[in-house]
């Protein structure tokens, strides 16, 4: 078990202190911004679309740690997927975030380093935190225009 805290803590501040595709994406086929009052959580998602796969996606943001590597490791994980293939993987991600499975399904790809979030789960209060880029993410993808928030 403290290996797997030991990697937590590894990953999430690589992504806090160097986060992954942070920038507007020129051309962006679709954005939305999400919003945390609880936390003060600030995400924009823009995504690139290529008929129904992902070809790009970045984030720009304000957080706290839990919130912009999630957000990071999204853009790393979702970037070539199809949009069902993200929608799979946000819903084994919310599983293992809200302790409701370890978010491996039989047949699935294993959700990689999104693993190290399976602690966030015994903190009820940070789910929001590391659920908000996601959430944000399918607003984006369903074209909608409102602002994401966590109440």
């Amino acid at each position: 078990m403290s290996d797997l805290r030991a990697l937590y803590q590894e990953v999430i501040l690589d992504h806090t202190k160097k986060p992954r595709n942070f920038r507007a994406l020129e051309g962006a086929a679709r954005h939305a911004e999400g919003y945390n009052p609880l936390c003060g959580d600030r995400v924009t998602i823009y995504v690139k679309l290529e008929d129904d796969r992902i070809s790009d996606i970045s984030f720009q943001g304000s957080g706290c740690a839990i919130s912009t590597s999630s957000a990071s490791l999204l853009t790393e994980t979702l970037k070539g997927k199809t949009r069902a293939e993200a929608d799979a993987i946000f819903e084994r991600f919310h599983a293992l975030v809200t302790g409701k499975g370890n978010g491996d399904k039989p047949g699935a790809a294993p959700l990689g380093k999104l693993a190290v979030f399976s602690g966030v789960a015994e903190f009820p209060v940070r789910v929001k935190c590391a659920t908000l880029a996601w959430h944000t993410l399918r607003t984006a993808l369903e074209g909608k225009e409102e602002i994401v928030t966590t109440e």
